[in-house]
């Protein structure tokens, strides 16, 4: 009897890692297709601005609100995220994310400019909340594996930048125009949900318990001097990545490169971010210290820029490369979220305040970009600008990188 007794128990064991394993493996899954929806709403617009202002009739200032209030709204509604997290739950938060995300997308092609401007603020209400809570869901369901995890993740976010950018104007065609080709990534959206929704079921208790402890109020970063470092080396690398995917094709366009060409080539510039965020985060999280490799990209990415502004046609395939190992600082930045907190209640403040803040400053880079560009008839002062605010984020990287807790 007894004997029989720990068969059963081995078998109920087994059983129970089997399980295991397959709700961190749905998780996963679910981290992932949500990571792809996470760009598209912004980089599939880029290389049909021109075919929007056209039928349209909008002006560029209209165009300029258009790529500015992405950064903008993911500010607002990423400071929003943790108290809404810690009302109505980790898992339905990021649920009700992606039902709003998918809702804009397919509502700003129906309607003129200002249905365009209105559904785009709201497909990135719903980006801006997972952008915040996705670091959460790692925190606490893969900390043994941060690095690896968030690697993944940030490679499927940029991997999804990329398509958005490279296939969108490819679709514009065989869609029938610029409408539907934008439309098309709201199925990608559903898909997303479809797999979140058993996540939920599965995860979303403990995420509750994890991330705000039952009669513990959040504490505000507000006044942590590391805090704001840490938002300061996110907005400076959200601030290039957003110059990069709404200026980038024009850029190339300018300088004769064809108008599909230069979708890939900005999907290029996401797309190598993909193997480099999976090799980077996971070194980086078993450091003492994420500095080296934050100078490192931060030093690429530099090179990239100076080549693009000197000689943007010499060498674009190359340009966009280096830009785009540059901008594969994101899952750095991500990865020092993570590492710069001890439990995640901190990470969810931390990820709030240093996304909320970051893309407040984000916003402001398409704007600025393409208004310098206007006022000297020209693309080398923008350039100037750019490369400063690389300077600001290589410092501030450097200092976030080193081995503290918040």
């Amino acid at each position: 009897m007894h004997g029989t007794e720990q068969g059963e128990s081995r078998v109920g064991d087994d059983a129970s890692a089997v399980s295991l394993v397959a709700g961190g493996a749905l998780l996963a899954v679910a981290v992932v297709l949500t990571a792809l929806n996470l760009r598209p709403a912004v980089t599939s617009v880029a290389p049909l601005l021109g075919d929007m202002r056209n039928e349209l009739g909008t002006s560029a200032t209209w165009a300029g609100l258009l790529t500015t209030m992405p950064g903008l709204c993911f500010a607002a509604a990423g400071l929003a995220a943790p108290r809404l997290a810690q009302r109505l739950g980790l898992g339905h938060v990021i649920s009700l994310a992606l039902v709003v995300l998918t809702a804009g997308v397919a509502i700003r092609a129906v309607d003129g400019p200002y249905v365009v401007i209105g559904a785009t603020l709201l497909a990135c209400a719903g980006i801006a909340l997972i952008n915040v809570l996705i670091p959460v869901v790692i925190k606490g369901s893969f900390a043994a594996r941060i690095g690896l995890m968030t690697g993944i993740y940030t490679a499927a976010l940029q991997g999804g930048g990329a398509l958005g950018s490279a296939l969108t104007p490819g679709l514009e065609g065989p869609l029938g125009g610029w409408r539907e080709a934008l439309a098309a990534w709201a199925v990608v959206a559903l898909i997303a949900l479809a797999a979140w929704l058993p996540a939920v079921r599965r995860h979303g208790g403990s995420w509750a318990a994890a991330a705000t402890p039952t009669g513990v109020k959040p504490r505000s970063l507000l006044r942590n001097r590391l805090a704001w470092i840490v938002t300061l080396f996110f907005g400076t690398q959200a601030f290039l990545a957003y110059v990069v995917m709404g200026w980038l094709p024009q850029i190339f366009i300018d300088n004769g490169v064809g108008k599909v060409e230069a979708g890939l080539l900005t999907g290029l510039s996401s797309l190598i971010g993909v193997p480099v965020g999976l090799v980077i985060s996971p070194l980086a999280a078993r450091s003492a210290s994420q500095s080296g490799w934050i100078i490192t990209l931060g030093v690429t990415g530099i090179v990239g820029t100076i080549g693009l502004m000197l000689a943007p046609a010499a060498a674009p395939v190359v340009w966009s490369v280096l830009i785009g190992v540059g901008m594969s600082a994101f899952s750095l930045a991500l990865t020092v979220i993570a590492l710069r907190a001890r439990n995640a209640e901190d990470t969810a403040q931390l990820s709030g305040m240093a996304q909320g803040f970051g893309y407040l400053l984000a916003g402001t880079g398409p704007f600025l970009f393409g208004l310098l560009h206007d006022v000297s008839g020209d693309w080398t002062i923008p350039f100037v600008m750019f490369l400063a605010v690389y300077a600001v984020q290589l410092v501030a990287g450097t200092l976030a990188g080193r081995a503290r807790f918040v």
